[in-house]
């Protein structure tokens, strides 16, 4: 019976040397979010694989020596049978002489008899391979080592095949799910469980940096790090954060290598879809002021008093600032300016000419401001798109009715605080403006305890996908904030002004200061 514990011991095939083996030794992202980046991650499998030939084991033959006992015995009753048969006919068997001719025929039959092989057994169920949703399984019922492929579900019979994934495979049938090519190289990468040549895989799900358009390097650990803009979700290589790689000064985002920014004369660069809708001069930012001062009337918040409003260059900008007694500035670059002292300024009176991508001509006059009121000007920097300086004038002109209405020096994180939230509202109009929507916003604009409502339609007319999409990040820049005054105040003075209304929580600051709980 050895021979039949051959067959059930060694029903699996025997694997030779190149046998695939399994793996993951794949690239790992990590996520995570540190000073205000962001770290993001996947994870690849690496598998190797290789081709064997195909070995099947085949049964030995029926000998005299293996038959059975039962065998034996049949043979025993085929002869008593036989001479029964002679004995029923009268012959003597005893006493006859013997019959050569029937002792040949008998020896014949005998002789077969030894070499009949007995009936195979029934065949063993044929293996399942579970490889996930790719290829279901199969069940069949075939004889034993018929191979079926996991890829076309046809027998892989005798020749070379591939054994992975839990499965066996033709040669041509294991094919890459990115370029859909059969897969011979010794190693390959998994997604999804789907193979993949390791340069498709690559190619589908390796990140490439926003910027340099490069493959992002793994650090040191092996793992592929990137950082991440928390608005644009633009993803670029660590590397841009210290190799002078610059930003737009309106969006924030990096210049990448298939575009061009517009570089202004004080060294600031600013994106094309940001220079579209930019201010350049002073008398091009008239009309927006006339916006911003019906904004404020339609909140029961009149200036009455006539306050110049000036664009400047950088430069002009932080000398103004440096002239003034008080201030309160956490921003690295001050954008805008509430004047109070007497001085000379610097203006720009039109637009400059723009040549390959720089300022070439900048036309400025001095301005000689008078002190007839607690404010002799705002001062606003040039360059930037409307929907941000309009934000940065509401902030301003805020500052200006604090001063003007006889408010009491109030503390940074009050006084930016409400200012911050003048911008937001603004903001909040001229985006529910700009989509056409008459509905009343849902966040601070909505609060306003104004009798009437801002202006519901724009100037500039209908704006472009990217520019709605501009107003929400300078929204986000707004409430997202991290400084005391700025970011603090302003989610305090909006919950304020959410909970009690605009009016109520202006009261409640002239009176004593502070945000009302």
């Amino acid at each position: 019976m050895g021979w039949l514990e051959k067959i059930f011991g060694g029903s699996t095939h025997r694997i030779s040397g190149g046998q695939y083996h399994g793996g993951y030794e794949g690239a790992q992202y990590h996520g995570g979010y540190n000073g205000g980046q962001y770290h993001s991650g996947h994870e690849g499998e690496q598998y190797h694989g290789g081709y064997e030939d195909s070995t099947i084991w085949d049964g030995p033959t029926t000998s005299v020596d293996a038959l059975s006992d039962f065998d034996n015995e049949e043979i025993d009753r085929a002869i008593a049978l036989s001479l029964a048969e002679e004995d029923q006919k009268g012959k003597k068997v005893i006493e006859s002489e013997p019959n050569l001719e029937e002792d040949e025929a008998l020896a014949k039959a005998l002789q077969e008899s030894l070499n009949v092989e007995l009936p195979p057994s029934p065949p063993p169920p044929p293996p399942r391979y579970d490889y996930g949703s790719l290829f279901p399984p199969v069940s069949y019922s075939f004889p034993y080592g018929y191979r079926i492929c996991a890829g076309c579900n046809a027998e892989i019979g005798h020749g070379r095949y591939l054994s992975c994934m839990g499965a066996v495979w033709h040669p041509e049938c294991f094919r890459c799910h990115g370029c859909n090519r059969p897969i011979s190289d010794y190693e390959f990468s998994m997604s999804d469980n789907r193979p993949y040549h390791k340069s498709c895989y690559k190619e589908q799900h390796h990140p490439k940096c926003d910027v340099c358009k490069n493959f992002i390097p793994t650090n040191p650990a092996g793992l592929i790090e990137y950082r991440a803009h928390p608005f644009w979700l633009q993803k670029y290589c660590p590397s841009h954060e210290t190799d002078g790689t610059p930003r737009c000064c309106s969006c924030e985002r990096m210049e990448p290598v298939d575009a061009r920014y517009l570089i202004l004369d004080d060294g600031r660069k600013l994106c094309l879809e940001c220079l579209d809708s930019s201010i350049m001069d002073t008398h091009e930012c008239q009309p927006l002021y006339l916006e911003i001062q019906e904004f404020y009337e339609g909140l029961n918040m009149k200036v009455e008093q006539q306050i110049p409003l000036l664009l400047v260059e950088r430069q002009a900008l932080n000398e103004a600032m440096e002239g003034e007694k008080n201030g309160h500035y956490h921003m690295p670059e001050t954008r805008g300016l509430c004047l109070s002292e007497e001085q000379t300024i610097s203006t720009i009176s039109r637009r400059p000419r723009i040549g390959g991508y720089r300022i070439l001509d900048m036309f400025t006059e001095p301005y000689r401001l008078i002190r007839q009121c607690e404010v002799t000007a705002i001062l606003i920097l040039y360059g930037l798109p409307r929907l941000l300086t309009g934000s940065i004038l509401a902030h301003e002109m805020m500052h200006a009715w604090l001063r003007l209405k006889g408010y009491p020096s109030l503390s940074p994180e009050v006084e930016e605080g409400i200012c911050q939230v003048l911008a937001h509202m603004w903001l909040d109009s001229e985006i529910i403006a700009g989509s056409g929507s008459t509905s009343a916003s849902a966040s601070s604009s909505a609060s306003s305890s104004s009798s009437s409502s801002p202006s519901t339609s724009s100037k500039k007319g209908k704006r472009s996908d990217f520019e709605k999409k501009l107003g929400d990040f300078f929204k986000h820049q707004i409430e997202s904030d991290t400084s005391a005054a700025y970011g603090d105040g302003f989610r305090e003075g909006n919950k304020a002004v959410l909970k009690y209304g605009l009016k109520t929580t202006l009261d409640h600051i002239r009176l004593t200061g502070t945000f009302p709980c």
